[in-house]
């Protein structure tokens, strides 16, 4: 793959962090990157952590579910500024642990926790593949999540026999402009163009939400099935997108945002070779 594998392509940065060093990339394989961030911004609320942080000091749980590792590291911040830090880890090392993904893992080995379940996959489908093999008849359950709820998880432990399930949200979603939206979706629907780098399935949902409202559903699974490449950074961000019906994704092996970029060069490349 030479350095013009992305030469006249048009490419779609949806994410709003690094987006410089993702534009640079692009330019470096020949190709015109444009920024239409869809991640919103993301919000830390502080103070609706400390009602359920309290709680969870004074009562904890039978199992604690991490599933972001920066949504832990905010947790146990937060617990700090409140002076119940290391009752929060004291209750933590009692309950069972359970965690989605490499960062929440890193996680748990930094705070010198251990994880009797550990899905490295990031999805929460594959996190209930692993919880299958648990009893959870009459236990209490524990969930940190980042910026949205995962009722299908929530559902999961309760037809288990989960008598509580708790969610908390240290951070939360604001929606992006609409303006972006219908920008991108009249873009992908002239054909303007060519790939959608998704970093995150935030993004996929409100592009896609945006896309239903408006009645332009269809408009956007044809473009992406016919005219423009769909890719995402992970599985998580894949099975968003597979989760609306876009059957062509291209997702690189090691998941972050550089290699997203040389994955969708990669698969030019080897089309102009077919």
């Amino acid at each position: 793959m030479g350095i013009i594998a992305l030469e006249n392509k048009r490419i779609v940065i949806a994410g709003s962090r690094k987006t410089d060093e993702m534009c640079l990339i692009v330019e470096k394989q020949g190709g015109d990157p444009v920024v239409r961030s869809l991640q919103g911004l993301t919000m830390f609320d502080e103070e609706l952590l400390e009602a359920p942080l309290r709680k969870f000091a004074e009562q904890g749980a039978d199992w604690v579910i991490l599933t972001t590792g920066m949504g832990s590291d905010s947790l146990i911040a937060a617990a700090e500024k409140l002076g119940i830090g290391q009752v929060v880890l004291e209750r933590f090392t009692k309950a069972k642990i359970a965690t989605r993904g490499y960062k929440t893992s890193a996680f748990v080995k930094r705070s010198g926790l251990k994880a009797i379940v550990s899905d490295d996959d990031g999805t929460m489908q594959g996190l209930m593949d692993n919880l299958a093999a648990y009893d959870f008849k009459g236990q209490s359950v524990w969930i940190q999540l980042h910026g949205e709820p995962a009722p299908e998880l929530e559902q999961y432990l309760k037809g288990k026999g989960a008598t509580t399930v708790e969610a908390v949200l240290p951070y939360k979603h604001v929606p992006p402009a609409s303006a972006t939206l219908e920008t991108l979706i009249e873009e992908l629907a002239a054909g303007a163009v060519d790939a959608v780098c998704f970093t995150t399935a935030v993004q996929v949902h409100y592009l896609f939400k945006y896309a239903i409202e408006t009645g332009r559903k269809e408009l956007l699974l044809h473009a992406f099935a016919e005219t423009i490449v769909a890719a995402a950074v992970g599985k998580v961000t894949a099975e968003a997108l597979k989760e609306y019906g876009v059957q062509r994704i291209i997702v690189p092996e090691l998941e972050r945002m550089g290699a997203l970029i040389i994955e969708i060069g990669r698969y030019y490349a080897i089309s102009q070779l077919e």
